[in-house]
């Protein structure tokens, strides 16, 4: 039993680590990216809070792109949610 215990502790600091180096690959590129450009860049993003939306661009065409990508993720996370459900009412006898 403890060596589930320390698994499971194991894997929580795998996850937290690669997620903090992930932020971190994420910043240095967007900081990159402003530097290379001379700070001309664009940006754009769609902060949702509960069910509001709240939309932050530099122009029309990045702010479009942010709307697009933040469906995109709505959707993917509403099915990765929903899909468990599913597989296990699948494989569950009819009774």
């Amino acid at each position: 039993m403890q060596q589930e215990a320390w698994g499971a502790e194991k894997l929580f600091a795998i996850g937290f680590i690669l997620i903090i180096a992930g932020a971190l690959v994420v910043t240095a590129a967007a900081l990159m990216a402003a530097l290379r450009s001379g700070g001309e860049g664009r940006y754009g993003a769609v902060i949702l809070i509960g069910p509001i939306p709240i939309i932050v661009g530099s122009d029309s065409s990045t702010v479009k792109l942010a709307i697009i990508g933040a469906i995109i993720l709505m959707a993917l996370a509403a099915a990765l949610m929903f899909l468990p459900g599913l597989l296990l009412r699948r494989s569950m006898p009819a009774g």
